[in-house]
């Protein structure tokens, strides 16, 4: 679960003028707008636990399709690489989970 926010000049109704704004996305999909001038904010209600399970749904269903096309396309690239990545997959299953967790807490 990816969080990232982008700034932009939008039409502040509070302000009746074009302030900066500072827009967050959850997953590609958008959480929350603020004003930086009126600090006001408008929140999407998203039910971020349930776009957790979805992700990782996701990503479980869709894992032998990804290990059959990877190593269809280079057979001895991907036996050269995955001792690597087995050894490296705990640590980057815990570094994504670290990551989600304060996703969720930020949003919840």
């Amino acid at each position: 679960m990816k969080s990232s926010e982008m700034e932009s000049d939008l039409y502040c109704i509070t302000c009746n003028d074009e302030t900066p704004h500072i827009i967050t996305y959850v997953n590609g999909n958008l959480e929350s707008v603020k004003c930086e001038e009126c600090e006001r904010i408008m929140k999407i209600q998203r039910d971020i636990m349930k776009e957790f399970y979805k992700e990782v749904y996701d990503r479980i269903s869709t894992k032998p399709s990804r290990i059959t096309t990877e190593y269809k396309e280079d057979l001895s690239g991907f036996l050269y690489k995955l001792p690597i990545r087995v050894i490296s997959k705990p640590y980057r299953i815990m570094s994504d989970l670290n990551e989600s967790r304060k996703v969720i807490k930020k949003f919840k």
